[in-house]
């Protein structure tokens, strides 16, 4: 038994709730605050390389409304091309990544920290998307014209009017032939059937 003298150690509160509550929301804070900086970070970088790029997306056709040149919000911020490629950053922040889409998976059209290499690339791609279009344009035009293709037709009518003839000829010979041979089959049969009376005639005479 203790004497009333001795001091009396007071327990220490168990941790409340609360506490682990608030806890968790400062740490989620912090990580939200990291996210909202890489997004920022990202969507910087690619500002910059839209802008770097806007003389080029300045110079395609009014009429192709297949591209985009629009850098999107979100998670990952994105600088879209066109439906299926697009600029996206590294986890590292500093590298520049086209994407494309294709049938067999994503490919990568170029990578590289450097801003002026993907925007060459980007440059690149565009390009070949404008000439693509005007090949499929020019050739769409040049079904189009009316009697464009009539003199190759004119050109072939001489070989088809005489192979046309010489199946004719050829034809007509093949007919003779056949009433030919069977003239002589009806010939012969004839022959055969009226064997026996001939002989008999020769006989009696």
């Amino acid at each position: 038994m203790k004497d009333a003298g001795d001091k009396i150690t007071p327990i220490e509160p168990s941790r409340k709730l609360s506490d682990a509550i608030r806890d968790v929301k400062n740490a989620f804070a912090d990580r939200e605050d990291v996210v909202v900086d890489m997004r920022e970070a990202h969507r910087m970088r690619l500002d910059l390389l839209a802008s770097e790029l806007a003389p080029v997306f300045a110079d395609v056709p009014a009429d192709m409304d297949s591209f985009d040149f629009a850098v999107s919000s979100g998670l990952q911020p994105r600088l879209w091309i066109d439906a299926v490629s697009h600029v996206a950053m590294g986890r590292d922040r500093r590298t520049y990544r086209f994407l494309k889409d294709t049938r067999v998976g994503r490919v990568v059209m170029a990578e590289s920290i450097e801003m002026k290499a993907v925007a060459d690339a980007v440059t690149r791609y565009v390009a070949e998307r404008v000439v693509e279009r005007q090949h499929m344009m020019e050739g769409g035009m040049e079904s189009a014209v009316p009697g464009l293709h009539r003199s190759v037709v004119q050109e072939a009518e001489p070989p088809i009017q005489s192979e046309t003839r010489r199946n004719g000829w050829t034809t007509f010979f093949a007919g003779l032939g056949l009433i030919a041979a069977g003239a002589l089959v009806g010939l012969a049969v004839s022959l055969a059937l009226f064997w026996d009376r001939i002989m008999q005639m020769k006989i009696s005479f």
